[in-house]
């Protein structure tokens, strides 16, 4: 097998998968059900191969795979891997067939339908971090939208069509504003190399002289449209909608996932391309993560809803993020491109769990619930290690990422200040109150409504089959995190000297 056809035979097997459900009968649930959990899994395969064929100490694109597409343009399919965007390949592919398995219940409503939704929808993400070419990126980027927004729109709750159009309108926006920077910088980059080009390997070489005064507008746009995806407060408006009225599926998927396609575009463009603009805006950038991380703790604290909760943790989360990538240490960024990896295996976990009971009862009030503990032991125990996860406990995954961005933030030349830290720092302790707060008034004390003794039942073998894999990585990532931190290590220390190369030694 040619090694450097692997991310396009990744990438097929999606779209040759959600091709084929469109020819089974609408009756044949089962089967569709069974067909998407094998070419999900056929794709988690393939990129296994990828990860074992990968060499950890190059810093370089690898796999790549390149064919001319528009040929006037200088525009091609171009595809390749580094260690950062591995890692978020392999957490596609793991989440998208847990997350299918997961629904085996859930979605009776046009099965055929979602499942081609659910694999159109891989085949975005992968597209989005395997792409060296940014007109491809854009493409993937654009396509995305259209199987997340039927996701919400057809199978959501009760005000979804609301959450999908206002999830659509703000990425939309957030889209158009990129596309005018990538035209603006493969036109600004064809003066100087003589031709156009949209090759992401040549763009890093011409982004970094674009006179400072054009580069900051070309980082605004870029910024921007990453941020809204992330979502950075104050833009993240649309994620407690999309999240609360997305089906199961589709909120672990959009926890999982899609939010890190805004914190993967910030250190794949915003940072390589544009450095000096990176490094001026970065203490601003910062502080709005620090506010992010605090106001999505606090706000976290009075929701009633646990999936609303829990939707508001995951701005608080990336804050988190956002603050490691702009700190820029080798420290900040590994714990960065981890905590990505970690929110979404640990909320992941809990949108899993809060759907396992809301598929019982209903119902997703914290207060209709109390005394669980008597009746679904096993349930129980399971959401208290994703709810330990969340928090960071030392052990878990959690931990190992906040660590070390704060670590690097404090470290930081580029922020210059503790201030940050200190600020991070509380919406740790912020986390662990909302969750043991809820924890302790959903699983403890006296079972409130009797109805639950009837409706609610332990979880079953398939939802087992759905968790334990996901908790077999916390664990694993909490407790020899090297593993993991080995992979993006080379290709986190490139990015941050081609930053530091144009900038003022600050890196030193």
């Amino acid at each position: 097998m040619d090694q450097n056809l692997l991310l396009t035979y990744l990438l097929l097997t999606p779209i040759i998968g959600s091709v084929l459900v469109l020819f089974f009968k609408q009756e044949q649930k089962q089967l569709i059900r069974w067909f998407g959990l094998a070419i999900s899994l056929i794709a988690f395969v393939i990129s296994l191969i990828i990860y074992f064929g990968f060499d950890q100490t190059n810093s370089q694109f690898q796999f790549i795979h390149q064919v001319t597409w528009i040929k006037s343009l200088n525009i091609s399919y171009h595809v390749g891997v580094d260690g950062i965007s591995l890692l978020l390949v392999l957490l596609t592919t793991f989440l998208t067939p847990l997350t299918l398995l997961s629904t085996w219940k859930a979605i009776e409503k046009n099965v055929k339908m979602f499942t081609f939704s659910m694999l159109f929808l891989e085949v975005g993400m992968l597209g989005v971090f395997i792409s060296l070419d940014i007109f491809l990126f854009y493409i993937f980027w654009e396509a995305m939208l259209i199987p997340m927004y039927f996701i919400i729109g057809i199978w959501g709750g009760e005000r979804k069509i609301y959450a999908a159009v206002k999830f659509f309108i703000f990425t939309m926006f957030g889209s158009l504003l990129m596309l005018v920077a990538i035209i603006w910088l493969a036109v600004y980059a064809s003066s100087l190399l003589g031709h156009f080009t949209t090759n992401l390997i040549e763009l890093y070489k011409v982004g970094p002289t674009i006179p400072h005064e054009i580069q900051s507008w070309m980082f605004g746009a870029f910024f921007l449209s990453f941020a809204i995806k992330v979502p950075l407060f104050p833009l993240h408006t649309w994620l407690p909608d999309a999240h609360v009225e997305a089906p199961t599926a589709g909120s672990v998927i959009l926890a999982g996932v899609l939010l890190k396609m805004g914190t993967y575009g910030l250190i794949r463009f915003c940072l390589p391309l544009f450095p000096q603009s990176a490094v001026n805006f970065a203490p601003v950038i910062s502080v709005l993560a620090v506010i992010g991380i605090i106001y999505g703790a606090l706000v976290s604290m009075v929701q009633t809803d646990m999936k609303k909760l829990v939707a508001y943790s995951s701005v608080s989360h990336l804050g988190f993020v956002v603050l490691g990538i702009f700190a820029m240490t080798v420290e900040s960024v590994q714990g960065a491109v981890i905590q990505m990896v970690n929110h979404g295996l640990s909320t992941g976990a809990l949108f899993l769990l809060v759907g396992v009971l809301y598929e019982r009862t209903h119902h997703r009030e914290i207060s209709f619930y109390g005394g669980i503990a008597k009746l679904v032991p096993l349930y129980s125990t399971v959401l208290m290690i994703a709810m330990l996860s969340s928090i960071g406990l030392p052990g878990l995954n959690g931990f190992i990422g906040e660590f070390l961005i704060l670590i690097g933030s404090f470290k930081s030349a580029v922020l210059n200040s503790w201030w940050f830290t200190i600020f991070a720092a509380s919406g740790v302790i912020f986390a662990a109150v909302y969750m043991l707060w809820m924890y302790q008034r959903v699983v403890f004390g006296e079972v409130k409504n009797e109805e639950l003794k009837h409706e609610l039942t332990d979880m079953n073998l398939r939802e087992m089959i759905v968790i334990v894999p996901i908790f077999i990585f916390i664990i694993w990532i909490g407790v020899y995190p090297s593993t993991f931190l080995k992979l993006t290590e080379a290709s986190t220390q490139s990015i941050l000297q081609q930053v530091g190369s144009y900038t003022i030694n600050l890196f030193k």
